[in-house]
C-alpha cells in the first residue's frame, strides 16, 4: 500500500519549516494536522472546591507552561496578586524565563535544576524545606509527582487547574487518511471516543513512545510505525523509514 496522505494528531507546527513539511516535499504525499485532544483551565469554582489558598504558600513548582499560564489565569479571576517574596521552582530553564511573561523576572526569586528532569527539581526543592509549595498540576498528571514530592517529605499542595479533554472530531466522519500518527495515549482515547466503531483495516498507525504504543496495542490496533528507535530518532524518520520500505515493496510486486 503506497502512503499518499497522513493524518497527524497534533496542531499544526508554527510558520517556517517543519520535518513534516520537509517530509511532504520530499515524498511528495499530503500531510494535514488535526488535535485530538486540547487543555482547558478549570473554573474559578471548581478551583475553591478544592478549598486552596494561594496565598498561604510561600513557592510555586512549575513543571510545564500550560501550568504557568493556567496558574495566573487563576490568580487573576480570583483577583490575586502574589507577592513580590513569592519563590517560583520550574522545572526547566525554558519554563523560568517563560515566567517574564507574567512577573518581572529579576526582582523575583526563580529557581530551576541544570538538568530539566523532575527529579533534579525535587532535589533543589529539598534544599529549600522550609518553603511551602503549591504545585498547580493537571487533572491527569503523573502521579510520580506527588510521589517524589512526600518522599522528599516536603510541605506541598497539588492543585488540579487544568485537564486533557477530547477534540470534537465529527467533520472527519468522512474523511480518510493511509496513514494516523499518534503522540500520546488520549489521543487513542480521542479516536475511540470521536469514533466508536472505528476500524483500521489498511489505516497504518504510528506511535511515539512506548505509552502511545501500548495505549495502540490495548485498543485492539496494529501499530505499523514505532518511534524513537535507533535508526529513527523522530517520528519523521521513522514514517519516512516505513514509506521507503513499502515502497520498495510495491516496486518488487
Amino acid at each position: 500500500m503506497k502512503i499518499k496522505s497522513i493524518l497527524v494528531s497534533q496542531p499544526a507546527p508554527e510558520q517556517g519549516k517543519s520535518p513534516y513539511q520537509e517530509l511532504a516535499e520530499r515524498k511528495n504525499i499530503k500531510i494535514d494536522f488535526r488535535s485530538f485532544i486540547q487543555v482547558e483551565g478549570v473554573s474559578s469554582k471548581e478551583f475553591r472546591k478544592q478549598r486552596i489558598d494561594i496565598l498561604a504558600h510561600t513557592a510555586i513548582v512549575f513543571t510545564s507552561k500550560k501550568a504557568v499560564d493556567y496558574f495566573f489565569q487563576m490568580c487573576e479571576e480570583l483577583r490575586i496578586t502574589t507577592p513580590d517574596g513569592m519563590k517560583y521552582f520550574c522545572i526547566s530553564e525554558a519554563i523560568a524565563f517563560y515566567l517574564q511573561k507574567y512577573i518581572v523576572y529579576r526582582k523575583r526569586k526563580v529557581f530551576y535544576p541544570e538538568v530539566g528532569d523532575f527529579d533534579a527539581l525535587a532535589d533543589e526543592m529539598t534544599k529549600h524545606k522550609n518553603e511551602k509549595y503549591l504545585v498547580p498540576l493537571s487533572e491527569q498528571h503523573k502521579p510520580e509527582i506527588p510521589k517524589k514530592l512526600k518522599k522528599c517529605k516536603l510541605n506541598f499542595t497539588k492543585a488540579i487547574l487544568y485537564r486533557t479533554v477530547n477534540s470534537d472530531l465529527s467533520d472527519l466522519t468522512d474523511v480518510n487518511y493511509d496513514m494516523l500518527v499518534f503522540y500520546s495515549p488520549s489521543g487513542i482515547r480521542s479516536l475511540f471516543d470521536n469514533f466508536p466503531n472505528f476500524q483500521q483495516n489498511e489505516t497504518k498507525i504510528a506511535a511515539f513512545g512506548p505509552s502511545t504504543y501500548k495505549a495502540i496495542k490495548d485498543a485492539g490496533l496494529r501499530c505499523d510505525v514505532k518511534a524513537p528507535g535507533q535508526q529513527t530518532p523522530s517520528m519523521t524518520a521513522a514514517i519516512e523509514q516505513f514509506i521507503d520500505k513499502e515502497s520498495k515493496k510495491c516496486v518488487k510486486k
